[in-house]
């Protein structure tokens, strides 16, 4: 190959990059090109994933729908995983299978192939991703086309970045947009069951959670008791109380401290294994809600695989926590006032009752007020009711 083809497939390799393909069609076009410069009968690519330090399948050349997405390597595992932590170009001509470093799938017929040849995608030196090419049949890669494929993964590798990094934003900004709304819910004057309900369900939306509940504390029976979930599972939600240090979220609250479990499924000390498999849900993520030092209740993140939780998620469910623990307190502090002017309220109307029966009946403010408890029992009517009936009649005679 010359140095105008090799100028014309990165001129195309350029022209793909800036123009307004999606991410898929992109990876897509670059792996066509690939595949036609070394004549390799198969070619995959892999993107990294840093905070869970895997490499997962996300295009193909081959028809292989239901591996996407779903095989994942870790970074310096197999020959694909030792390329991407080397930053190195890997290329095998026969019998790669043999190779020490290998490692199978065995939804991955390729892994059978004699030739193999692993390109690392790189932006300035981070690590993006990883370009696999194959051959049934023994085949030598020439060096010109590992240098210029290597030189095309560095291309991709900024405009994955790039789009990365634009994908990152939006998803901040519709967070921001979620959090904004939350905290709008929280000031409202609905009742505190519809705040939690709208908490929750925003949570699962802001996290892309599988399931997200609040669990509150019962004071006086020390367990915790599922409060709202976005979950219309009726078995979740019929969970029974969980005790105060029991299970992940009675160790949250107890211990006042965030925890996260990989898999629920085969966690000794998540009490309900039967009902995550049957739910669907993997890791866990576990918030106390916290009111100054007391903690009231607890919030749960669930995924629905293993997944690693980043300080930004961790963060994210602890304003959340935080302000769902501020409108429980807002909605204790109004239920008490109320109470308190309902309880002056009343104490007031049965001493203008008791005032109307000494004036009437010349008896003692004492016996006024037995009268009214004797009448209040026998009627079976409140003391207030019967008070407010005695001042309304006094009203009516004058």
């Amino acid at each position: 190959m010359n140095k105008e083809e090799e100028l014309n497939i990165l001129h195309k390799v350029a022209g793909y990059i800036s123009s307004k393909l999606s991410l898929e069609e992109l990876l897509e076009r670059i792996l066509s090109i690939a595949t036609e410069l070394t004549g390799a009968d198969s070619c995959l690519l892999y993107l990294y994933e840093p905070a869970e330090k895997q490499l997962v399948l996300k295009a193909s050349m081959n028809p292989h729908p239901e591996s996407l997405n779903n095989i994942i390597i870790k970074l310096g595992e197999g020959l694909t995983g030792w390329a991407a932590r080397e930053k190195r170009t890997l290329s095998i001509a026969s019998r790669a299978y043999r190779d020490p470093r290998f490692r199978g799938f065995a939804e991955l017929p390729e892994d059978a192939y004699e030739a193999f040849l692993s390109v690392p995608i790189l932006s300035a030196g981070e690590l993006v991703g990883v370009i696999n090419l194959q051959n049934i049949k023994e085949h030598e890669y020439p060096e010109y086309q590992s240098r210029l494929l290597f030189t095309v993964a560095n291309y991709l590798g900024s405009a994955v970045k790039n789009a990365a990094t634009q994908a990152e934003a939006e998803k901040k900004g519709e967070r921001l947009k979620l959090l904004s709304n939350i905290s709008g819910t929280i000031v409202s004057d609905s009742y505190i069951n519809e705040i939690l309900q709208l908490i929750v369900t925003m949570a699962a939306q802001v996290l892309k959670s599988k399931i997200c509940s609040i669990m509150l504390l019962d004071e006086k029976n020390k367990e915790l008791v599922i409060a709202a979930t976005q979950s219309l599972s009726l078995d979740y939600k019929n969970k029974p109380p969980i005790k105060l240090g029991q299970s992940v979220s009675g160790r949250s609250v107890m211990e006042k401290r965030v925890i996260t479990v990989n898999d629920v499924r085969k966690d000794k000390g998540y009490m309900y294994p039967d009902i995550a498999r049957s739910e669907g849900i993997v890791s866990m993520l576990a918030v106390p809600m916290m009111i100054r030092e007391r903690a009231i209740g607890v919030i749960n993140n669930y995924t629905d695989t293993v997944h690693e939780f980043t300080q930004e998620e961790i963060n994210i469910l602890r304003s959340i926590a935080g302000q769902a623990a501020v409108a429980i307190e807002n909605t204790r502090l109004r239920d008490e006032i109320l109470k308190a002017r309902e309880e002056l309220n009343t104490r007031k109307l049965i001493e203008k009752a008791k005032g109307v029966l000494m004036k009437d009946m010349g008896i003692s403010e004492e016996e006024a007020y037995k009268k009214l408890q004797k009448k209040s029992m026998d009627l079976r009517k409140s003391m207030k009711d019967l008070a407010e009936a005695v001042v309304l009649a006094s009203d009516i005679e004058r």
